[in-house]
């Protein structure tokens, strides 16, 4: 309408009336309807719209479970300053609006992070957060659920949305029980090969806990490895809080290696790193020569590096990695500081110069061997030591290792015997490599026993009923149980499986002979250890105890006090009233035994020669003395806790804050508490380095390999199979391990050695790579000294050792068990470096009797267990 301005205007009254009729209508309706426009206008979801890369950044979408906990434990990890320049945009999609707590946390992080509220099932709300260009997808699971297969099915259902939407894109997601695993295999798309990964947290917790009862403190320290953290040291702290905190700020990183180590041995290569670069090296890369997988290969004996290898690093900073990219012979080779090793002119000249450090590389490498050499670079033949050794390999090794060299240096006597006996054996033609000494024979099949798993992994047995496994009290006593494995089980008849097949299998992987497995006594109720049977049917020397963790009578019957580890796990559902109390009986036990005293222990002082061929299925032929009284507060035990702020009622003695960061407390870094929250940040670590959850895993698992998994898949159990020469070189691969300085041949080192003598004397003698410390945490011979150890995750080059101090070591399998019990002294004393535990004065497998000065075994402190 117009009001005479316009070029059209109404001429005749009639016109101008109902035009002023329309002006005025007009208003009124449009000032009707201003409510409701604001009203549309206010209620746009505030977190819709569209994500825009406006800067061309990498963007990851992450969904699931989006509370304020869980996102801040995964951004602190993933944004930490120690990762390289993190430039990646993290968008969260999820179908509740944030929090006020939440909401204010993506404000802060607004430059990186970018919240909208939506379905994953929805491919529209898919189109908005642009997953078909995302880096990666991540699914975040509850870990405090009330039904964790509910949770799992409904992570499993947005990753085949996902997958659904856009096949090609990278997805890992966090599962809560292993037995769905199987499902994700189901999905066409799925391919770990291209980046598909799944971290399952009840395999991974368990598996730590595993590693745990054969290296106590191992969990501490592997779940500080992959945790980005920063330590800063105070002199108003402790010196063992000091020593502890320097190595939580070590991480695992991947650098390519420089052309100066192409040809070396990886000992050869891990030494160079550790006394030059001062960087740990534990593992290298390793592609097969028909162009398949790579595999990872842990601490190899006897593989040559070749060019343009990753190598696995524990370091503080991945700015310290590049040193082993950087470094050259030429232009480094007599500089002291590490800090001077950059980028030097060499590296320029790449025609030239990269062949002039491979030359000056064969000088290093030279004494060791000439074999197999071609234009300057030492190559590795396929089905050599590196392929043997490979802990996720798809494929048994062609052979056992003939045609390339075991030998290296020349290596000294250790008290009188010679120390390479794997070499003296492959030359003798007794046996080959890899081959225990209880099957060096030639294999009929017809009479051939199974005593492995079909890969060749795991110990097998064939299935047992339960009722054949279980105890009860007084057949229990009965039994001299010592060396062994106790595992306090708080279930429901109907509780959800946690799995126990996942802290049971690395206990029995095949790079322990049969005599060195621990045996497992689980204690707890039956009808819950009846479901899960099924996956523990086939694996051998497993007992159970129908009663109660809190019965002091059925600890003592099961001899908790001559135990290596005491395990305490809860399979009930924590409640939704006070989630705090979830965690209940597991204090309640840990406080229990530790306030138990056994006066009249029996002692384990002897054992038969030979008795391996001997042993009896729950414990071994022994000579039994009384000892004097043993506390509980000394009983090896980790405790396992669903709710981290718990943590600070397990230590009555420890000063921990209720809000301490859980790595910051006492137990956890004594080895003593594990929560599964330590997982968190192997979702950012998998992101940034696909490779590490699978060097993670290999060591955790004791070897789980994509063909064992696609066998249990089909829930029939463990498969077992003839042993072959084939199945037989799966055994020829490290081991997680524990030794002590207090006696035996690296004693020497205990008495005010340096760390970097220790590590290279190790590595050269006996292909051992030490990564840690477990010290006492009272070293003074104080009366009320405490037996508490803690980790020391790889300790400077310069640190003093003490004749207490246990070592962490990834040690070579041995198939003749290198480590006699004649050894040490000379005079046949009992004395034993094993996989998992150092024993002094004691059998393989059993209790320690006697320790270091001023650490008595009876009242005070309990060596070598503690």
């Amino acid at each position: 309408s117009t009001v005479g301005y316009g070029d059209i205007s109404c001429k005749t009254i009639l016109g101008k009336v109902a035009i002023i009729i329309f002006i005025f209508g007009g208003l009124a309706m449009f000032a009707s309807c201003i409510p409701e426009i604001i009203d549309l206008i206010g209620t746009r979801p505030k977190y819709g719209g569209c994500y825009k890369n406006e800067r061309g950044r990498r963007h990851i979408v992450v969904c699931g479970h989006i509370t304020y906990e869980s996102v801040s434990h995964f951004l602190k990890d993933f944004l930490h300053e120690d990762r390289e320049d993190v430039d990646v945009e993290v968008v969260f999609l999820h179908r509740k609006p944030p929090d006020l707590e939440l909401e204010g946390f993506f404000k802060r992080h607004f430059t990186t992070v970018k919240f909208f509220q939506g379905s994953i099932m929805n491919p529209i709300d898919l189109g908005r957060v642009k997953v078909h260009e995302a880096d990666a997808c991540l699914v975040l699971a509850n870990k405090y659920c009330q039904d964790p297969d509910a949770e799992d099915a409904a992570n499993i259902m947005r990753v085949i949305s996902i997958k659904n939407y856009s096949d090609d894109i990278r997805v890992i997601i966090q599962l809560m029980q292993y037995h769905n695993k199987a499902y994700l295999l189901n999905i066409p798309s799925w391919d770990w090969k291209q980046g598909d990964d799944v971290i399952c947290l009840a395999e991974l917790k368990l598996g730590f806990i595993a590693q745990s009862c054969l290296a106590p403190g191992f969990s501490t320290m592997m779940a500080n490895l992959f945790a980005m953290r920063s330590f800063k040291t105070s002199p108003d702290m402790a010196a063992w809080q000091n020593d502890y905190l320097q190595g939580t700020g070590c991480e695992m990183y991947t650098e390519t290696l420089s052309p100066t180590f192409t040809g070396m041995s990886f000992s050869q290569a891990s030494e160079l790193c550790f006394v030059k670069l001062k960087l740990l090296l534990l593992a290298i890369e390793v592609k097969s020569d028909d162009g398949g997988d790579s595999k990872i290969s842990i601490n190899p004996r006897g593989a040559k590096i070749p060019a343009n290898t990753v190598g696995f690093f524990i370091a503080q900073s991945a700015e310290e990695v590049k040193r082993a990219w950087f470094y050259c012979k030429a232009c480094h080779e007599d500089v002291k500081d590490e800090n001077q090793i950059k980028k030097c002119k060499c590296k320029n000249f790449v025609g030239g110069m990269m062949i002039h450090s491979v030359i000056k590389s064969q000088e290093i490498s030279q004494h060791i061997t000439a074999k197999g050499k071609s234009n300057g670079v030492a190559t590795t033949k396929p089905g050599g030591p590196a392929q043997s050794s490979m802990v996720n390999a798809t494929k048994p090794a062609n052979n056992v290792k003939k045609n390339v060299s075991v030998k290296e240096e020349p290596k000294p006597n250790m008290n009188g015997r010679p120390t390479n006996k794997a070499a003296v054996q492959q030359k003798s033609a007794k046996m080959e490599v890899g081959i225990a000494d209880d099957q060096a024979k030639d294999f009929d099949f017809e009479k051939t026993e199974m005593k492995y798993d079909s890969t060749g992994m795991f110990h097998w047995t064939p299935a047992r009923a339960i009722e054949d496994c279980i105890l009860d009290r007084n057949q229990a006593a009965m039994t001299v149980l010592n060396g062994h494995v106790v595992v306090c089980l708080f279930a429901d008849p109907d509780s959800p499986l946690i799995g126990l097949r996942n802290l049971v299998m690395p206990l029995r992987a095949s790079n322990f002979h049969y005599h060195e497995l621990k045996h497992v006594v689980i204690v707890g109720s039956v009808d819950y250890i009846r479901r899960e049977w099924k996956t523990l049917q086939n694996l051998p020397k497993i007992s159970v105890l129908n009663g109660s963790p809190l019965s002091r009578a059925d600890l003592r019957a099961v001899n908790v006090n001559l135990c290596d580890m005491c395990v305490i796990l809860s399979a009930k559902v924590p409640s939704n009233d006070d989630p705090t109390l979830a965690d209940k009986e597991a204090i309640l036990a840990s406080l229990n035994i530790k306030a138990m005293t056994f006066d009249d222990t029996i002692g384990v002082l002897s054992q038969n020669n030979g008795a391996s061929d001997s042993l009896s299925p729950l414990g071994s032929p022994i000579v039994l003395q009384r000892k004097g009284s043993v506390y509980g507060a000394n009983v090896p035990m980790i405790t396992e806790l669903v709710n981290d702020s718990n943590v600070q009622f397990l230590d009555q003695d420890d000063d921990d804050d209720p809000d301490t960061e859980l790595y910051l407390t006492q137990p956890f870094a004594c080895g003593t508490a594990f929560a599964v929250s330590v997982l968190d940040s192997l979702m950012s670590t998998t992101y940034f380095n696909q490779n590490a959850l699978t060097l993670i895993r290999s060591l955790i698992t004791g070897g789980a390999t994509p063909e064992l998994e696609l066998i249990l898949a089909e829930g029939a159990g463990l498969r077992g199979g003839y042993s072959t020469p084939e199945t037989l070189s799966n055994r020829d691969r490290c081991r997680v391990g524990q030794i002590s300085l207090f006696e035996g041949p690296l004693a020497s080192f205990g008495e005010g050695g340096k760390y970097i003598d220790l590590f290279v004397a190790a590595l050269r003698n006996y292909g051992m790579l030490c990564i840690g410390l477990y010290r006492f945490r009272d070293t003074a011979n104080a009366f009320d000294a405490s037996s508490k150890r803690y980790v020391i995750t790889n300790p400077p080059t310069d640190f003093n050792l003490l004749p207490s101090d246990q070592v962490f070591v990834l040690m070579q399998f041995d198939p003749g068990m290198e480590y006699r019990p004649d050894w040490g002294d000379g005079k046949g004393g009992e004395r034993l470096l094993r996989a998992g535990h150092s024993v002094v004065g004691g059998p393989p497998g059993h209790s320690v009797v006697g320790g270091p000065p001023g650490h008595p075994a009876g009242g005070g402190k309990k060596p070598d267990s503690s």
